[in-house]
């Protein structure tokens, strides 16, 4: 899935060098990772972050987990409305892709997948750690627990004063992303648990970057069981803006939308610290925290 490789290229500016483009500021930001997962951002600097980006409400979707810090669905924090929610990676019969949930409420069930999720994470994580450290003759400052990622692994590279890398995307090119030497598969959930399980404990559930995976035709055709779709994200095959511009994919998602009556949702997908780079406008929002609130 060669797609996945740039897992890392989710916050553009941090692994690409440069600042992102940005037609409009959105009024929420509805993918942004923390250091619950695999981003930079601890929960305390959501809201700065948020408002140096002009966004009044951010969605927290960190992999596999709910942040342990949001005690509600709905939470504001200095000005900055805060939807507790997970990106969760499943598997179908074509290929693995992500799907979000957004106002989660955990349940027991929902909280024993996680809990088996993370356990395979640290697995994983430690048997990457151990062939990134033999295949490059180094010892990683890194400690393995829940929450860990690749991206954990390739800054871990980054700033090991005895390895050649100055940027986390040649780490994943070169070793950890799919099919090269230090990868190590995970054992994910099947499309149709992780599905209801999010169904059961959220307000929406959504499939995140529709046109990133090898087969988005078939990636969008999932939407039929869902309530959302990512229209907007500003990385690795956006959707685009152009109607008429058919190789980015907006009749693709378009026609879904419309199709299975989605939310058109979307956001930044930050590992770092800048948000807003992507989002959707108030009444997209609100439509969506309406169906959090039922």
């Amino acid at each position: 899935m060669k797609n996945f490789v740039g897992a890392c290229q989710r916050d553009t500016d941090t692994l690409l060098g440069r600042p992102p483009r940005r037609s409009r500021v959105p009024y929420a930001d509805l993918h942004v990772h923390t250091t619950a997962s695999d981003g930079a951002l601890e929960l305390d600097d959501v809201p700065d972050a948020a408002r140096r980006a002009d966004v009044a409400a951010v969605a927290l979707t960190d992999h596999d987990t709910v942040h342990p810090g949001l005690g509600r669905p709905l939470t504001t924090r200095d000005g900055v409305e805060l939807v507790r929610g997970i990106e969760l990676r499943v598997e179908t019969d074509d290929e693995r892709v992500d799907i979000l949930g957004y106002g989660v409420r955990e349940t027991d069930a929902l909280r024993d997948e996680l809990d088996r999720i993370q356990r395979d994470r640290i697995q994983r994580g430690r048997r990457i750690v151990a062939a990134v450290e033999a295949e490059l003759g180094v010892s990683l400052d890194v400690t393995v627990e829940e929450g860990f990622g690749r991206p954990h692994v390739a800054r871990a590279v980054v700033a090991h004063p005895d390895t050649d890398y100055d940027d986390v995307a040649s780490v994943f090119a070169d070793l950890i992303g799919d099919g090269g030497p230090c990868y190590v598969a995970r054992d994910v959930t099947d499309f149709e648990t992780g599905r209801r399980l999010l169904a059961d404990a959220s307000g929406a559930v959504g499939l995140a970057h529709p046109l990133r995976y090898d087969d988005p035709a078939a990636a969008l055709e999932h939407c039929e069981r869902l309530d959302a779709v990512e229209r907007h994200y500003p990385y690795d095959r956006p959707v685009g803006t152009d109607p008429d511009d058919h190789d980015g994919g907006v009749e693709l998602v378009e026609d879904a939308i419309e199709r299975y009556d989605l939310l058109a949702l979307g956001g930044s997908d930050a590992h770092g610290d800048t948000l807003g780079t992507a989002g959707v406008e108030r009444g997209e929002y609100r439509r969506l925290r309406r169906r959090i609130e039922r």
